[in-house]
């Protein structure tokens, strides 16, 4: 019983670990390309939502969608009634694609895990590489459900086991409340929702308990982003709580009609799983047809529950331990934390600052320079912390990674200054001259921002898990972004010789705001600097080496 129970444990482990590298896979190859579609395509909520549907079918979350549309709102990109409809399309297409998993493709797995992996090793580019990565793991997953149907199909017979799923049919409430609790403890209703539906497709529940399951697996899914989001500004928590009340309302709905028996879970399919998976679809199309219409209703609602203006207070936190200064890797862990915490911080200046060119917002830039002075702090706070440390006996390894801290720092607390004096000055100009770019580009601002807002993403994440991979592809995007620098300058030109009067107007705003961010974009790559170093992955120089004419001559 302890080994299939540890079986049944390894399938679900294993599940939630090949959805996140296949989401892992295309955040690293076409998060950029992702995003800009979605935002392209989100000014309108039927459109909204069909691309939220398809991006949650890419990524295999419609929590990771959530996240993309709370920065969209965040930083003015999407209103939070667009951004909400991104996601009422994301829950819908996690929906098809839980079906689309459960088909019986077992003669495929190993074909796919042979493609996937010569793919994933013999790759010359880091896309190719990445594609690699998806198609192991779509194979995983189908050989996580195996391996779940595996260990249960034993286990159902287990009188205590038998027990439990009786107690679980006279009591549907508790099936609901656990079928909620596991999903949000998973972080994915997707891996919840084909747990439930292999478990019911091995008898060991029935197909009201994995109704009831299902149902709370939907309402547990509205939890995730919330927990993930309600510590962000308030446009990604309007976003939550609309998510919440639009996804509550509809499960309670389809809980209500399981109770009282008005819920017909045979014209839903053939098997008991087919009808658990179908229901899955039925609440998530009910809830995209239902609440769409009203998604400015919704967010009316929450903007009347969520306060307007909070009164953000100085953030005094350090990780900065006074006692770990005697021991040397406790100490570097506490300035490795600090780090951290002073790229969260400027990470949240990022997000916002370009829709301060839209519309100038003064207790907005009050936030940004607030957290400016934190970084400030931080940034004096670390490095004499460091004095002290390099004062006590060193290793040399450590005595270089005290060195490579204080270079994270600088360049962190130069991103923070160009964020808070060199933006917000270009920003406040503009309002204050009644200027204002063109169209096309304010999209290209837009854009260009987008995409630094990315990598810095990225570099939470490398100094979070010191991931080589993951440092490679930011060195890597550092170069990429110099180049749609110098792309979006000659953009502009052409804008300019074409005579836009908007252009003119704001030419040398327009630059300076490309170079600010391009020079952002650099301070945050350097994070992974050291660990690419490591690793072999960065040359000495730039320069090509001379030839042996060239030096002769």
């Amino acid at each position: 019983m302890i080994m299939l129970a540890a079986e049944l444990a390894a399938g679900v482990a294993l599940l939630l670990w090949s959805v996140r590298l296949i989401r892992t896979g295309v955040e690293r190859a076409f998060m950029s390309e992702l995003k800009r579609g979605l935002k392209n395509i989100s000014g309108h909520r039927v459109t909204a939502a069909a691309g939220g549907g398809l991006a949650a079918m890419l990524m295999q979350s419609s929590t990771a969608v959530a996240l993309i549309g709370a920065g969209f709102a965040v930083s003015g990109l999407l209103a939070p009634h667009s951004a909400l409809a991104l996601l009422l399309g994301a829950d819908l297409g996690s929906a098809l694609l839980a079906q689309i998993l459960l088909l019986p493709v077992q003669a495929v797995i190993p074909f796919a895990m042979i493609i996937g992996v010569v793919t994933f090793l013999k790759a010359s580019t880091r896309r190719t590489k990445q594609i690699g990565r998806i198609v192991i793991g779509f194979a995983l997953v189908f050989t996580s459900l195996g391996m779940i149907r595996t260990a249960t199909a034993p286990i159902s017979d287990n009188v205590i086991v038998q027990s439990v799923a009786m107690y679980f049919e006279a009591d549907l409430l508790s099936a609901f409340v656990l079928g909620t609790v596991l999903a949000w403890a998973m972080h994915s209703s997707l891996a919840a929702v084909l747990t439930y539906a292999t478990f019911v497709s091995t008898g060991l529940i029935t197909a009201p308990v994995g109704a009831a399951l299902v149902i709370g697996a939907n309402l547990g899914g509205a939890l995730i982003p919330l927990s993930l989001l309600w510590s962000s500004t308030r446009p990604a928590k309007l976003l939550a709580l609309g998510n919440l009340i639009a996804r509550g309302t509809i499960t309670l709905m389809f809980l209500g009609m399981l109770f009282a028996n008005l819920l017909d879970l045979t014209i839903l399919g053939p098997s008991a799983s087919q009808q658990v998976i179908t229901l899955h679809v039925v609440i998530n199309t009910a809830l995209l047809l239902i609440a769409l219409p009203f998604v400015k209703v919704i967010a009316r609602l929450c903007e009347s529950a969520v306060p307007k203006r909070p009164d953000p207070t100085q953030n005094t936190m350090t990780a900065l331990d006074p006692k770990a200064l005697d021991h040397a890797p406790l100490a570097l862990a506490c300035t490795q934390r600090e780090l951290l915490l002073m790229a969260e911080t400027v990470q949240a200046m990022l997000v916002p600052v370009m829709q301060l060119f839209r519309q100038w917002d003064p207790d907005m830039a009050r936030v940004i320079r607030m957290r400016e002075d934190d970084v400030d702090r931080m940034h004096f706070e670390t490095k004499i912390y460091v004095s002290r440390l390099r004062e006590t006996d060193l290793r040399p390894a450590q005595d270089k990674k005290t060195l490579e801290t204080v270079a994270m720092a600088n360049n962190l607390e130069e991103a923070a200054d160009r964020i808070a004096v060199n933006i917000l000055t270009l920003a406040e100009r503009m309002h204050n001259t009644g200027v204002t770019f063109s169209n096309e580009g304010l999209s290209d601002l837009e854009d260009f921002h987008d995409q630094v807002v990315t990598n810095g993403q990225l570099a939470l994440s490398v100094l979070t898990t010191g991931d080589a991979e993951a440092a490679r592809q930011l060195v890597a995007e550092k170069d990429r972004v110099r180049f749609e620098e110098q792309r979006l300058q000659e953009r502009h030109l052409k804008r300019l010789q074409a005579g836009e009067a908007a252009s003119i107007e704001t030419t040398n705003i327009h630059q300076e705001t490309l170079r600010l961010l391009k020079q952002i974009n650099a301070e945050l790559t350097y994070v992974a600097y050291p660990i690419a170093e490591e690793t072999g992955d960065l040359l000495d120089s730039r320069l090509a080496q001379p030839s042996k004419a060239g030096i002769l001559g």
